[in-house]
C-alpha cells in the first residue's frame, strides 16, 4: 500500500534526508586513491551517528556494512572491506539514515582520482538520467513517466538499464510501495500524489544490461565485467516542483 506522509512524517524525512546528504558529501571529500572501502563505510557511519541518526543499511536483512560501496563493475550492494580504491576506479556509494523512525536513501558514483573519459561520461549520463526522471516526479504524473524518462535518456546515450532492481517508495520503511523501475512506457502505474515519497535510482551499465549476484549473496555485478554507475535521491511529491530530500553539494562533471 502506498503511504502518503503527514506533515510530521515529512519533517522527519527531511531530517533523515539531510543527514543522508551529509554522508554523501563526506564521501565526496574522502574518496581518493589509497582509501579502503571499509574506511569509506566507517567515515560515513560516523557522520550518520554523530547526527543522532541510525545507519539504515547496517544489519538490514543481514547486510554487514553501514554503507554499500560498489567499485567499477559492481552495480549495487558492494560489501565494505579491505579493497583499496585505485586511481581510475569509479565507486558507487549508497547510503541511508533513519531519523525518528523515517528513512533517507541516496546514492552517487564518484571518480577515484583521474578517470577515463568513458567512465566520466557514464557517471554524468547516470546523474542526468535521474534529473530527467525527477522532472516527472510531480503530482498527477504516473510512476512509469519517471521510468520512461530514465530509460530514454540513458539509452539515447548508448547505455543499458539494470532491470532486476528498481527504485521504490521510502518512508517508515526503507522499501515501500510503489516500485519505480528504470524502464517502461509512460502513462502506467500508480498516479503520484502530494505527500508521497519515493527513491528514484538509475542503475546504468556501459555494456549489457545483464547482471549477476556474487557468492557473498549481496554484490551485484555486470555480467560482462563492464562499468556500472548508480545515482539516487529520495523525493517528496509536492503541489509544485519535486523536493529532493537528500540533496547535497555535488561536483560538476
Amino acid at each position: 500500500m502506498i503511504q502518503v506522509k503527514s506533515p510530521r512524517e515529512i519533517d522527519a524525512m527531511r531530517r533523515a534526508g539531510e543527514i543522508t546528504g551529509q554522508a554523501l558529501a563526506e564521501a565526496k571529500r574522502i574518496v581518493a586513491p589509497g582509501i579502503t572501502t571499509k574506511q569509506v563505510d566507517s567515515a560515513l557511519r560516523r557522520v550518520i551517528e554523530k547526527s543522532g541518526a541510525i545507519p539504515a543499511f547496517l544489519g538490514y536483512n543481514g547486510f554487514p556494512g553501514a554503507v554499500c560501496v560498489s567499485v567499477n563493475r559492481e552495480v549495487i550492494h558492494g560489501i565494505p572491506g579491505s579493497r583499496v580504491l585505485r586511481e581510475g576506479d569509479i565507486v558507487s556509494i549508497d547510503v541511508g539514515a533513519v531519523w525518528n523512525g523515517f528513512y533517507g536513501d541516496a546514492a552517487a558514483t564518484f571518480p577515484v582520482g583521474q578517470v577515463s573519459d568513458e567512465a566520466l561520461r557514464l557517471i554524468r549520463v547516470t546523474r542526468e538520467s535521474f534529473y530527467q526522471a525527477a522532472a516527472r516526479a510531480r503530482e498527477g504524473c504516473r510512476v512509469s513517466d519517471i521510468s520512461h524518462a530514465v530509460q530514454t535518456h540513458a539509452e539515447a546515450a548508448g547505455y543499458t538499464l539494470v532491470r532486476e532492481w528498481t527504485g521504490h517508495g521510502v518512508g517508515s520503511k526503507l522499501h515501500e510501495d510503489p516500485e519505480v523501475p528504470n524502464f517502461g512506457p509512460p502513462g502506467h502505474g500508480p498516479r503520484l500524489l502530494r505527500g508521497m515519497t519515493i527513491a528514484v535510482e538509475p542503475m546504468v551499465n556501459a555494456g549489457s544490461a545483464a547482471v549477476r549476484v556474487l557468492k557473498d549473496g549481496w554484490t551485484v555485478v555486470t555480467a560482462d565485467g563492464k562499468l556500472s554507475a548508480h545515482y539516487e535521491h529520495s523525493i517528496l511529491i509536492t503541489a509544485g516542483e519535486p523536493e529532493l530530500l537528500t540533496r547535497w553539494e555535488e561536483t560538476p562533471l
